[in-house]
């Protein structure tokens, strides 16, 4: 058990490093926008202290080289489970993100969380 969670995180870090070069704020913006209610709020939540945590001058190189990993797997349209499949569509992202979480949560501060908070607000509401 514990060895294939361990497998499966290694998979979804080696996926993240591959789209880190796909990454641009401007697509991220239009993955959340276009897709934030289908996605849900906790995927979203964390891309957007993810992308938060990047802009902060504090984050280091290395940081940000796993964030924007993983938001390159986030916004790429190809990935291990297909978006578009019903329910488990993002299971996948969802797993690339909290890696990439847990991997920079030094850098995810009360601010960062505050600000993914109101943009939450305003497409989810409370």
């Amino acid at each position: 058990m514990f060895g294939k969670r361990k497998t499966l995180d290694q998979d979804h870090s080696a996926q993240a490093k591959a789209h880190e070069k796909k990454y641009t704020d401007d697509s991220f913006w239009d993955k959340v926008i276009k897709f934030a209610k289908t996605a849900g709020r906790e995927v979203i939540e964390k891309a957007l202290w993810l992308y938060y945590a990047a802009q902060q001058p504090s984050t280091p190189l290395w940081a940000k080289t796993a964030i924007y990993g993983a938001l390159g797997y986030f916004i790429s349209p190809i990935d291990a489970i297909p978006d578009i499949t019903p329910v488990v569509g993002y299971v996948d992202d969802l797993a690339v993100l909290a890696a990439a979480v847990a991997t920079v949560a030094t850098y995810i501060t009360a601010d960062v969380k505050l600000r993914a908070a109101d943009k939450l607000q305003g497409w989810f509401g409370a």
